[in-house]
């Protein structure tokens, strides 16, 4: 079986943009580790990456129910988990989730852009 390659550097932006989300979400709760600005804007340009280049076509409209589903959960999720602060594992979890939600939101706007473009096209 052959697989495409068109995609292969989108996917690998998904991949390391979660992995590096939740790196920083536990580093922040678990190892009281505070960052600057740069591990969010580099969250936010694999989110631009993500948008503009591993979505396309039949996918848009997936990635954007997925997506648009994460950020709102994510969103009413951290003021869910303010309950459980006390227990430091599951505490770090408003912090990754607020990683999440800095890399997804522009790949979110940015697919949703792209299929208001394609469905507007005659």
């Amino acid at each position: 079986m052959v697989k495409s390659r068109e995609n292969l550097f989108g996917a690998y932006a998904f991949l390391v943009g979660v992995i590096f989300a939740v790196v920083v979400g536990i580093s922040q709760k678990l190892f009281g580790i505070t960052y600057s600005n740069v591990p969010f804007a580099v969250l936010v340009v694999l989110g631009i990456i993500i948008g503009f280049i591993n979505v396309g076509g039949k996918d848009s409209l997936s990635f954007l129910f997925a997506s648009l589903s994460l950020v709102i959960v994510s969103g009413f999720g951290q003021s869910a988990l303010i309950y459980i602060s006390n227990i430091p594992v599951l505490s770090s979890l408003t912090s990754i989730l607020a990683a999440l939600l800095v890399m997804f939101v522009p790949a979110t706007i940015i697919v949703a852009l792209k299929l208001v473009f394609n469905l507007a096209k005659i």
